[in-house]
């Protein structure tokens, strides 16, 4: 006759099998790689707008709002064990619907009512949060939105975030500098975002420092 396990061994049993979970989310949070690093590229604001918060839509004192697609970025600011980087600063610039930046050696009409550069300061859990426009191409360049993290005691990361599906990806010269796992690192699904505002899109991109 088998013999049934005693109300001990079975405690004993649960015990290592709590211990082997939290090894195993342990190791989970271990395998973070640092986001890949990327140029900063020409066209990092001369000088700091007065409207840079985290609406790229809304211009304060402009009536209209920009064109092109409203898109609703969000994500965690990471370290490589996984935990929430809090009070971090993070900045986005990216070109208006016609392709132009908010700098100087843009030249060319733009649309004003687009901010074109914006920060968010990450919360308790590592969360920041944009609205803004889907990006489009220009010359030479897919799609994409310039990224830069600030954060205490950590050196200050620069990268690019680029869109799913995008058939400029495989031509653009940066996109294709990149291995398989730093192309899913930086590549964003953007799908419809399902609020208030008719035919928005909304997307994910999670940053993990290092150091």
């Amino acid at each position: 006759m088998t013999a049934m396990p005693t109300r001990r061994a079975l405690l004993r049993g649960a015990g290592s099998g709590l211990v082997l979970l939290g090894l195993a989310a342990r190791a989970r949070a271990q395998i973070l790689v640092a986001t890949p690093r990327q140029t900063e590229g020409p066209f990092y604001p001369v000088s700091i707008p007065a409207d840079a918060d985290n609406d790229l839509v809304k211009v304060t004192s402009r009536p209209d709002q920009a064109k092109g697609t409203v898109t609703f970025l969000s994500g965690r600011v990471l370290d490589l064990a996984g935990r929430p980087v809090r009070g971090a600063t993070v900045e986005i610039w990216q070109c208006d619907h016609q392709g132009r930046y908010l700098h100087p050696n843009d030249r060319g009409p733009r649309d004003e009512a687009f901010q074109g550069f914006g920060r968010a300061r990450t919360a308790e859990d590592g969360a920041y949060r944009f609205r803004t426009i889907r990006p489009v191409p220009y010359t030479g360049r897919t799609p994409h939105i310039h990224f830069a993290v600030l954060a205490p005691g950590r050196p200050r990361l620069v990268t690019q975030m680029y869109v799913d599906g995008e058939k400029q990806n495989e031509r653009d010269f940066l996109y294709r500098s990149l291995g398989a796992a730093e192309r899913r690192a930086l590549t964003v699904t953007l799908a419809p975002h399902g609020g208030t505002e008719a035919g928005a899109l909304a997307g994910t991109f999670d940053l993990v420092l290092a150091g």
